[in-house]
């Protein structure tokens, strides 16, 4: 367990490899990532959903347990004042290595939100140390912070252009985008749940199968032609078939999800099984083992996303980020540790 038990050395040992080998994977994916940054916001990627997923949220993902083992070190009694400095520094430049992969630039608010709440938790953990402390501070991201940040994250432009001219950022000033955020859909969750409804009167009810996209997010259309869309793209069919609309990137929350696959008892069915995931993260939220906290502090967070729904992109970037953070990292200080101390034993004996 990654607890204060474990010696500051070793930890350092399991930051420096769960680093290196993000680098390494980020290195790989750097045609990605450059694409992220240089392509316009309305230009589809070149790269395929599946890749997507694998770099956005698992493989950017894994410099925040890094950024959690050192939050251990910190924590640890009676740390010399040199460690102390040595893990503000490494400590710093993961930081600024995350914000490189996780920005309004290349990522979107409903990935930001969990990641930068989850630093407050580690660093600031006073700011969200009650009830009230929490829903203000929510408050505030979600009516004013995350609205402002839609003139990043849906930039008409890439940043090459941005570069070569940062006059364009007044541009988007002036031509309103800062108040679009105030005045878009982005709540639509409470009226989709009428269209679900609706939706499910002229189909009927489609018992699971719907579900199957989220849980099988991973199997690509290539092999699973039947595989079926998720139920916001769904629902964004149905009103464009019916009411004459122009997008089809709607939310569902996980009320009309349950709805849609089981009818009224399908509602119960989600939420039982939100309950019992709740009390599971709860008891990881309270071990002493800091990935386990850290990953249940964002699945807190991530709710927010994953209730307004849908269902697939909720379940699907959630298991993406727990990957990252939790499983990956988790394979290499086994990995590391066991080949490290099996070498230590040989060479003592």
């Amino acid at each position: 367990m990654l607890t204060k038990s474990r010696s500051t050395q070793v930890v350092f040992r399991d930051v420096f490899y769960i680093t290196v080998i993000s680098l390494i994977l980020v290195g790989i994916g750097l045609p990605f990532l450059i694409d992220e940054y240089v392509r316009h916001n309305w230009t589809p990627s070149s790269f395929s959903p599946g890749y997507q997923l694998v770099f956005k949220k698992i493989v950017f993902s894994i410099p925040i347990a890094a950024i959690v083992l050192c939050k251990l070190i910190f924590d640890k009694k009676s740390i010399s004042t040199q460690t102390w400095i040595i893990n503000c520094l490494v400590c710093g430049a993961i930081i600024f290595f995350l914000f490189i992969l996780k920005n309004p630039l290349v990522e979107k608010r409903n990935a930001l939100g969990p990641v930068y709440l989850l630093l407050i938790f580690l660093f600031y953990p006073k700011l969200v140390n009650s009830n009230l402390k929490t829903c203000l501070l929510l408050f505030v991201a979600m009516i004013i912070v995350f609205p402002l940040t839609q003139a990043l994250t849906h930039l008409q432009y890439g940043i090459t252009e941005l570069i070569e001219n940062p006059s364009l950022l007044s541009a988007v000033i002036d031509r309103g985008d800062l108040s679009k955020g105030f005045m878009s859909l982005n709540y639509d969750a409470f009226v989709n749940i009428g269209i679900a409804i609706e939706a499910t009167e002229l189909n009927g009810f489609s018992y699971g199968f719907q579900l199957l996209s989220a849980f099988l997010f991973f199997v690509p259309r290539s092999i699973w032609a039947a595989k079926p869309d998720a139920s916001g793209l769904v629902l964004g069919n149905h009103v464009i078939e019916e009411y004459g609309f122009n997008f089809a990137n709607l939310s569902n929350p996980l009320v009309s999800e349950g709805y849609m696959n089981f009818g009224i008892p399908g509602v119960a069915i989600m939420a039982f099984a939100l309950a019992l995931t709740c009390l599971f993260f709860l008891t990881w939220l309270n071990s002493n083992d800091y990935l386990k906290k850290a990953t249940a502090f964002y699945f807190a967070i991530h709710l927010l996303f994953l209730l307004r729904g849908d269902f697939t992109n909720g379940y699907s970037y959630f298991v993406g980020v727990f990957i990252g953070i939790y499983v990956i990292p988790k394979l290499i200080i086994k990995m590391t540790g066991t080949i490290l101390d099996k070498k230590v034993w040989v060479n003592t004996n």
